[in-house]
């Protein structure tokens, strides 16, 4: 007689959140977690110059009009793709990349729940007083993932850390 096991479940795609000039590290780590979780790598780019106009109930998302910065916008996937090429040449994972519109938080969240993904993969931001008055006033993207939904979020450092005797610096 046969027996009925079932057959275990794939989990579902680890997704890395990615903007132009990041560390080619958030798409390894990122990868690597695909590979042993088993399934693919979706590096998602979020176009903030577009925004979410409304949402039908049946899921389809409508996208604003307006398209504030275009060239710059696809300049900037094509940035990503570029980065994404580079960093993942050596990996053997299976890797997409897609470009989602609106806030950062929820642009992930949505993508995340429409591929049931497994894995949120983000970054940090890059140190300086540029970087930290963005983040004063729009929020950590990786903050606002990991309370606004279900799924882990790995969040992975940029650059090497700060010693506990180092000041920060203030570009």
């Amino acid at each position: 007689m046969a027996e009925n096991t079932p057959t275990p479940k794939r989990a579902g795609a680890v997704i890395a959140g990615a903007v132009p000039g990041q560390s080619p590290r958030v798409l390894r780590v990122a990868a690597r977690q695909a590979a042993l979780a088993g399934t693919e790598l979706v590096i998602a780019h979020v176009d903030t110059t577009r925004f979410v106009a409304f949402e039908d109930p049946d899921g389809y998302v409508n996208p604003s009009t307006v398209d504030v910065a275009g060239a710059a916008s696809r300049a900037a996937l094509a940035e990503v793709q570029a980065a994404a090429d580079s960093a993942l040449a050596d990996e053997t994972v299976s890797w997409t990349v897609r470009q989602v519109i609106g806030d950062p938080a929820l642009a992930l969240i949505r993508l995340a729940d429409e591929l049931d993904a497994s894995l949120l993969v983000v970054g940090t931001r890059k140190r300086g007083l540029g970087e930290s008055l963005r983040e004063f006033l729009t929020g950590s993207v990786a903050a606002r993932l990991t309370h606004r939904q279900r799924r882990p979020v790995l969040v992975v450092p940029l650059g090497e850390p700060l010693a506990p005797d180092e000041e920060l610096v203030w570009e």
